[in-house]
């Protein structure tokens, strides 16, 4: 994660949570006043984002605060295991509480979803991925959080490569077309990944000499059909619809990338409190 960039949105976040003061914690407790916490899981999960995230929201809030004892990403906690240690300011220790376990929560749950999606797939030398159905503004962290439980990345934005899909097609007027004119205007060093629904497509695509094909919304038989055709001569990625239930068998038809969407656009949030040591 770019350091710059992350610093940036957490302020914001804080900013946003706090907006023009504290009415409960400041009338409460003197500007010197210190205290400690913990935050505590309150149930097990793939923990992601106690160091670099959760610690750093505290430490942007004010710079005394000391964070101790942060798990490791990708660490599997239990209920009662501590994910981070806070002592500093009470005021700035329960300013930045909420916007720290909110992120922590959020990537956690994440992180747990992503590590049973590549458990299923475990038999098989497949990579399980993201894709760009992130929370806006979001979108770094939560791809940090599917690597922390063991997925990888796909596009981080529109220009991290060429990925020709359904409505590219549809607009320019064919697969052929879009590919040509594509082809002729990108670096030769840029990949080229086209979106396939059907076999005369993917066909298409294997005369076309196209770097990755992508099988949407196609059913096993016909993935496996589909993944015989292009014999190796592209990358292949399935996508679409995937789920818990239907992931080891598309990993089975021989594919190389499963793309999940759900991994960042249905994952919950973990159980996560901050417990004040008293």
């Amino acid at each position: 994660m770019d350091k710059a960039r992350l610093d940036k949105l957490l302020r914001s976040f804080l900013e946003e949570d706090i907006g023009h003061g504290d009415l409960s914690s400041e009338p409460l407790f003197a500007n010197g006043e210190t205290g400690s916490a913990r935050l505590v899981a309150r149930e097990s999960f793939v923990a992601a984002g106690a160091e670099p995230i959760a610690a750093k929201v505290f430490t942007l809030q004010n710079g005394d605060i000391q964070c101790t004892d942060a798990v490791s990403d990708g660490t599997k906690v239990e209920r009662g295991d501590c994910l981070l240690s806070v002592a500093g300011p009470v005021v700035d220790l329960l300013k930045a509480e909420r916007v720290a376990l909110n992120l922590l929560q959020r990537l956690s749950g994440i992180a747990t979803l992503t590590e049973r999606f590549v458990g299923k797939v475990k038999l098989y030398p497949v990579r399980i991925t993201d894709t760009r159905k992130t929370t806006p503004g979001l979108r770094m962290l939560e791809k940090y959080a599917v690597r922390a439980g063991g997925g990888y990345n796909h596009r981080f934005n529109l220009s991290d490569g060429v990925l020709i899909k359904d409505n590219h097609i549809a607009a320019c007027g064919s697969l052929s077309r879009a590919v040509a004119i594509v082809r002729e205007k990108v670096p030769h060093t840029i990949k080229i990944e086209v979106e396939t629904d059907t076999l005369d497509q993917v066909r298409e695509c294997i005369n076309l000499g196209v770097d990755i094909i992508m099988l949407d919304n196609m059913d096993l038989a016909t993935m496996k059909q589909a993944v015989n055709m292009i014999d190796g001569r592209a990358l292949i990625e399935a996508s679409g619809g995937v789920n818990l239930e239907s992931v080891a068998g598309i990993a089975a038809t021989g594919v190389d990338i499963i793309s999940v969407g759900a991994l960042t656009h249905s994952a919950s949030s973990c159980d996560i409190g901050m417990d004040w040591k008293i």
